[in-house]
Protein backbone atom coordinates (compact mmCIF):
# COMPACT_ATOMS: atom_id res chain seq x y z
CA UNK A 1 0.00 0.00 0.00
CA UNK A 2 3.15 2.14 0.85
CA UNK A 3 4.74 1.41 -2.23
CA UNK A 4 1.22 2.27 -4.55
CA UNK A 5 1.10 5.33 -2.55
CA UNK A 6 4.53 6.84 -3.35
CA UNK A 7 3.86 5.68 -7.08
CA UNK A 8 0.58 7.74 -7.35
CA UNK A 9 2.39 10.57 -5.81
CA UNK A 10 5.45 10.46 -8.46
CA UNK A 11 2.43 10.11 -11.27
CA UNK A 12 0.67 12.80 -10.07
CA UNK A 13 4.01 14.96 -9.54
CA UNK A 14 4.84 14.12 -13.34
CA UNK A 15 1.40 13.92 -14.95
CA UNK A 16 1.65 16.22 -17.26
CA UNK A 17 4.84 14.34 -18.25
CA UNK A 18 3.94 11.05 -18.19
CA UNK A 19 0.99 11.47 -20.01
CA UNK A 20 2.47 13.13 -22.94
CA UNK A 21 5.58 11.25 -23.13
CA UNK A 22 2.83 7.71 -23.17
CA UNK A 23 0.73 9.72 -25.93
CA UNK A 24 3.84 10.56 -27.97
CA UNK A 25 5.02 6.97 -27.73
CA UNK A 26 2.00 5.54 -28.80
CA UNK A 27 1.53 7.82 -31.81
CA UNK A 28 5.09 6.80 -32.48
CA UNK A 29 4.68 2.98 -32.70
CA UNK A 30 1.75 3.78 -34.82
CA UNK A 31 3.29 5.55 -37.12
CA UNK A 32 6.33 3.32 -37.07
CA UNK A 33 3.52 0.23 -37.85
CA UNK A 34 2.33 1.59 -40.55
CA UNK A 35 5.48 2.75 -42.36
CA UNK A 36 6.69 -0.92 -41.84
CA UNK A 37 3.46 -2.89 -42.59
CA UNK A 38 2.81 -4.43 -39.15
CA UNK A 39 -0.95 -3.15 -39.05
CA UNK A 40 -1.59 -4.33 -42.97
CA UNK A 41 0.11 -7.83 -42.70
CA UNK A 42 -1.81 -8.53 -39.38
CA UNK A 43 -5.38 -7.11 -40.74
CA UNK A 44 -4.98 -9.07 -44.26
CA UNK A 45 -6.57 -11.95 -42.77
CA UNK A 46 -9.69 -10.10 -41.76
CA UNK A 47 -9.94 -7.07 -43.98
CA UNK A 48 -8.14 -8.77 -47.12
CA UNK A 49 -6.32 -6.80 -49.65
CA UNK A 50 -8.12 -3.63 -48.16
CA UNK A 51 -5.73 -3.84 -45.34
CA UNK A 52 -3.02 -2.82 -48.10
CA UNK A 53 -4.32 0.70 -47.24
CA UNK A 54 -2.76 0.49 -43.97
CA UNK A 55 0.66 0.17 -45.52
CA UNK A 56 2.12 3.69 -46.13
CA UNK A 57 4.95 4.29 -49.34
CA UNK A 58 8.33 5.28 -48.19
CA UNK A 59 7.80 7.79 -51.14
CA UNK A 60 5.33 9.54 -49.67
CA UNK A 61 5.51 9.23 -45.58
CA UNK A 62 8.36 7.97 -43.64
CA UNK A 63 8.50 5.92 -40.78
CA UNK A 64 10.31 7.28 -36.88
CA UNK A 65 13.15 5.26 -37.43
CA UNK A 66 14.06 6.22 -41.25
CA UNK A 67 13.32 9.48 -39.11
CA UNK A 68 15.83 8.96 -36.76
CA UNK A 69 18.57 7.70 -38.98
CA UNK A 70 18.17 10.39 -41.13
CA UNK A 71 18.69 12.49 -38.55
CA UNK A 72 21.64 10.94 -36.96
CA UNK A 73 23.06 11.36 -40.62
CA UNK A 74 22.51 15.44 -40.81
CA UNK A 75 23.47 15.76 -36.97
CA UNK A 76 26.59 13.82 -36.58
CA UNK A 77 27.89 12.05 -39.72
CA UNK A 78 28.12 14.83 -42.53
CA UNK A 79 26.72 17.55 -40.38
CA UNK A 80 25.13 18.79 -43.21
CA UNK A 81 22.02 20.68 -41.02
CA UNK A 82 24.61 22.26 -39.04
CA UNK A 83 25.20 25.67 -41.53
CA UNK A 84 20.99 25.76 -42.47
CA UNK A 85 20.11 25.55 -38.68
CA UNK A 86 22.64 28.73 -37.59
CA UNK A 87 21.16 30.84 -40.70
CA UNK A 88 17.67 29.91 -39.63
CA UNK A 89 18.43 31.18 -35.96
CA UNK A 90 20.07 34.22 -37.00
CA UNK A 91 17.05 35.06 -39.00
CA UNK A 92 14.42 34.33 -36.21
CA UNK A 93 16.96 36.06 -33.68
CA UNK A 94 17.36 39.70 -36.28
CA UNK A 95 13.49 39.29 -36.90
CA UNK A 96 12.35 38.55 -33.56
CA UNK A 97 14.58 41.46 -31.79
CA UNK A 98 13.75 43.39 -34.28
CA UNK A 99 9.89 42.75 -33.19
CA UNK A 100 10.30 43.77 -29.86
CA UNK A 101 12.49 46.71 -30.00
CA UNK A 102 9.42 48.45 -32.17
CA UNK A 103 6.73 46.37 -30.71
CA UNK A 104 7.21 46.72 -27.44
CA UNK A 105 8.14 50.33 -26.58
CA UNK A 106 5.15 51.71 -29.26
CA UNK A 107 2.76 49.05 -27.45
CA UNK A 108 3.24 50.26 -24.60
CA UNK A 109 3.45 54.47 -25.31
CA UNK A 110 -0.14 53.59 -27.66
CA UNK A 111 -1.62 51.90 -24.53
CA UNK A 112 -0.84 54.90 -22.15
CA UNK A 113 -1.94 57.59 -24.29
CA UNK A 114 -5.65 57.55 -25.94
CA UNK A 115 -5.07 59.85 -29.12
CA UNK A 116 -2.20 57.82 -30.00
CA UNK A 117 -4.27 54.57 -29.42
CA UNK A 118 -7.01 55.68 -31.31
CA UNK A 119 -4.56 56.67 -33.74
CA UNK A 120 -2.50 53.34 -33.99
CA UNK A 121 -5.63 51.10 -33.23
CA UNK A 122 -7.28 50.86 -36.80
CA UNK A 123 -3.68 49.92 -37.97
CA UNK A 124 -3.04 47.03 -35.46
CA UNK A 125 -6.48 45.84 -36.25
CA UNK A 126 -6.15 45.31 -40.02
CA UNK A 127 -2.65 44.30 -39.85
CA UNK A 128 -3.47 41.64 -37.57
CA UNK A 129 -6.32 40.35 -39.58
CA UNK A 130 -3.84 40.20 -42.71
CA UNK A 131 -1.88 37.40 -43.34
CA UNK A 132 1.51 38.90 -43.52
CA UNK A 133 2.92 35.94 -46.04
CA UNK A 134 1.09 37.74 -48.21
CA UNK A 135 3.39 40.48 -48.54
CA UNK A 136 6.34 38.25 -49.54
CA UNK A 137 6.57 38.20 -53.35
CA UNK A 138 6.16 42.22 -52.34
CA UNK A 139 8.93 41.99 -50.55
CA UNK A 140 11.13 39.90 -52.83
CA UNK A 141 10.16 42.33 -55.20
CA UNK A 142 11.81 45.16 -53.29
CA UNK A 143 14.50 44.04 -51.48
CA UNK A 144 15.29 40.96 -53.03
CA UNK A 145 15.01 37.42 -51.79
CA UNK A 146 18.14 37.81 -49.24
CA UNK A 147 18.52 37.68 -45.23
CA UNK A 148 17.02 40.83 -45.26
CA UNK A 149 14.09 39.54 -47.09
CA UNK A 150 13.58 36.71 -44.32
CA UNK A 151 14.65 38.97 -42.04
CA UNK A 152 11.54 41.52 -42.72
CA UNK A 153 9.08 38.48 -43.08
CA UNK A 154 10.02 37.22 -39.74
CA UNK A 155 9.60 40.59 -38.03
CA UNK A 156 6.36 40.98 -39.88
CA UNK A 157 5.08 38.05 -38.53
CA UNK A 158 6.20 38.51 -34.82
CA UNK A 159 5.92 42.32 -34.36
CA UNK A 160 1.73 41.72 -34.60
CA UNK A 161 1.73 39.68 -31.39
CA UNK A 162 4.26 42.08 -29.40
CA UNK A 163 2.31 45.04 -30.53
CA UNK A 164 -1.15 43.72 -29.58
CA UNK A 165 -0.19 42.15 -26.23
CA UNK A 166 1.76 45.35 -25.22
CA UNK A 167 -0.91 47.55 -25.89
CA UNK A 168 -3.13 45.80 -23.68
CA UNK A 169 -1.15 45.00 -21.52
CA UNK A 170 -1.37 48.67 -20.24
CA UNK A 171 -5.10 48.85 -20.30
CA UNK A 172 -4.95 46.14 -17.08
CA UNK A 173 -2.67 48.60 -15.21
CA UNK A 174 -4.74 49.09 -11.85
CA UNK A 175 -5.69 53.15 -12.38
CA UNK A 176 -5.64 53.45 -8.57
CA UNK A 177 -1.97 52.94 -8.77
CA UNK A 178 -1.08 55.67 -11.62
CA UNK A 179 -3.62 58.53 -9.30
CA UNK A 180 -1.23 57.61 -6.61
CA UNK A 181 1.75 58.27 -8.65
CA UNK A 182 0.40 61.01 -10.04
CA UNK A 183 -0.28 62.85 -6.71
CA UNK A 184 2.95 62.07 -5.32
CA UNK A 185 4.39 63.86 -8.43
CA UNK A 186 5.74 61.47 -10.24
CA UNK A 187 7.18 61.85 -14.06
CA UNK A 188 5.87 59.80 -16.84
CA UNK A 189 9.27 58.23 -17.24
CA UNK A 190 9.19 56.85 -13.32
CA UNK A 191 5.51 55.63 -14.12
CA UNK A 192 6.50 53.66 -17.27
CA UNK A 193 9.58 52.17 -15.42
CA UNK A 194 8.01 51.54 -11.80
CA UNK A 195 4.15 51.05 -12.71
CA UNK A 196 3.49 50.54 -16.09
CA UNK A 197 6.86 47.90 -16.99
CA UNK A 198 6.62 45.66 -14.24
CA UNK A 199 2.69 45.39 -14.42
CA UNK A 200 3.05 44.60 -18.47
CA UNK A 201 5.86 41.96 -17.87
CA UNK A 202 2.82 39.01 -17.66
CA UNK A 203 1.36 40.44 -21.22
CA UNK A 204 4.74 41.11 -22.95
CA UNK A 205 6.19 37.11 -22.29
CA UNK A 206 2.36 36.08 -23.45
CA UNK A 207 3.31 38.25 -26.90
CA UNK A 208 6.76 36.83 -27.37
CA UNK A 209 5.93 32.66 -27.14
CA UNK A 210 2.95 33.55 -29.63
CA UNK A 211 5.89 35.64 -31.64
CA UNK A 212 7.99 32.67 -31.33
CA UNK A 213 5.27 30.11 -32.84
CA UNK A 214 4.97 33.00 -35.61
CA UNK A 215 8.46 33.46 -36.20
CA UNK A 216 9.11 29.91 -36.79
CA UNK A 217 6.56 30.15 -39.71
CA UNK A 218 7.84 32.60 -41.45
CA UNK A 219 11.62 30.96 -40.99
CA UNK A 220 10.36 27.81 -43.35
CA UNK A 221 8.35 30.37 -45.66
CA UNK A 222 10.45 33.04 -46.24
CA UNK A 223 13.18 30.45 -47.01
CA UNK A 224 11.51 28.67 -49.87
CA UNK A 225 12.14 31.24 -52.13
CA UNK A 226 15.54 30.85 -53.18
CA UNK A 227 18.82 31.10 -51.27
CA UNK A 228 21.24 28.70 -50.64
CA UNK A 229 20.81 27.77 -47.05
CA UNK A 230 18.28 27.56 -44.53
CA UNK A 231 16.49 24.64 -42.52
CA UNK A 232 13.27 25.93 -44.83
CA UNK A 233 14.98 25.49 -48.12
CA UNK A 234 16.56 22.13 -47.07
CA UNK A 235 13.02 21.18 -46.38
CA UNK A 236 12.11 22.41 -50.04
CA UNK A 237 14.81 21.10 -51.66
CA UNK A 238 14.41 17.65 -49.78
CA UNK A 239 10.37 17.58 -50.89
CA UNK A 240 11.40 17.65 -54.61
CA UNK A 241 13.80 14.84 -54.26
CA UNK A 242 11.24 12.97 -52.16
CA UNK A 243 13.43 12.33 -49.41
CA UNK A 244 10.82 12.47 -46.88
CA UNK A 245 12.93 11.21 -44.10
CA UNK A 246 15.03 14.17 -44.59
CA UNK A 247 11.69 16.66 -44.72
CA UNK A 248 10.65 15.26 -41.31
CA UNK A 249 14.13 15.90 -39.54
CA UNK A 250 14.07 19.98 -40.66
CA UNK A 251 9.91 19.65 -39.90
CA UNK A 252 10.65 17.99 -36.12
CA UNK A 253 13.89 20.03 -35.84
CA UNK A 254 11.37 23.28 -36.34
CA UNK A 255 8.99 22.07 -33.90
CA UNK A 256 11.69 21.37 -31.26
CA UNK A 257 13.20 24.34 -31.53
CA UNK A 258 9.96 26.47 -31.14
CA UNK A 259 8.91 24.28 -28.25
CA UNK A 260 12.40 24.97 -26.47
CA UNK A 261 12.15 28.39 -26.75
CA UNK A 262 8.49 28.63 -25.97
CA UNK A 263 9.13 26.54 -22.27
CA UNK A 264 12.12 28.98 -21.68
CA UNK A 265 9.58 31.75 -22.11
CA UNK A 266 6.77 29.94 -20.22
CA UNK A 267 9.33 29.34 -16.81
CA UNK A 268 10.25 33.21 -17.19
CA UNK A 269 6.25 33.44 -16.60
CA UNK A 270 5.59 31.15 -13.56
CA UNK A 271 8.93 32.94 -12.07
CA UNK A 272 7.24 36.40 -12.74
CA UNK A 273 4.04 35.21 -11.39
CA UNK A 274 5.76 33.65 -8.17
CA UNK A 275 7.36 37.02 -8.05
CA UNK A 276 3.90 38.85 -8.41
CA UNK A 277 2.24 36.92 -6.01
CA UNK A 278 5.36 37.19 -3.09
CA UNK A 279 5.28 40.58 -4.09
CA UNK A 280 1.60 41.13 -3.11
CA UNK A 281 1.82 39.30 -0.22
CA UNK A 282 4.43 41.36 1.00
CA UNK A 283 2.57 44.30 0.23
CA UNK A 284 -0.84 42.76 1.95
Amino acid sequence: MNRNGRLWRFYLAHERLLLGLTVVVLFLVAWEGLGRGWWADGLTPLLGRSAEALRLKPIFVSSPSAVAKAAYRLYFVTGEIWPHLAASGLELVAGLAAAIVVGIPLGLVAGRYRLLSAALEPFMSAFNATPQIAFLPLIILWIGAGFGARVLIIYLLTVVPILINAHAAVRTVDRRLLQVAHSFGASEARIFRSIILPSSVPFLLGGLRLAIGRGMIGIIVGELYGQAIGVGLMINRAGALFQTDKVFVGVLTIVAAGLALTEVVRRIERRVELWRASGLEGGG
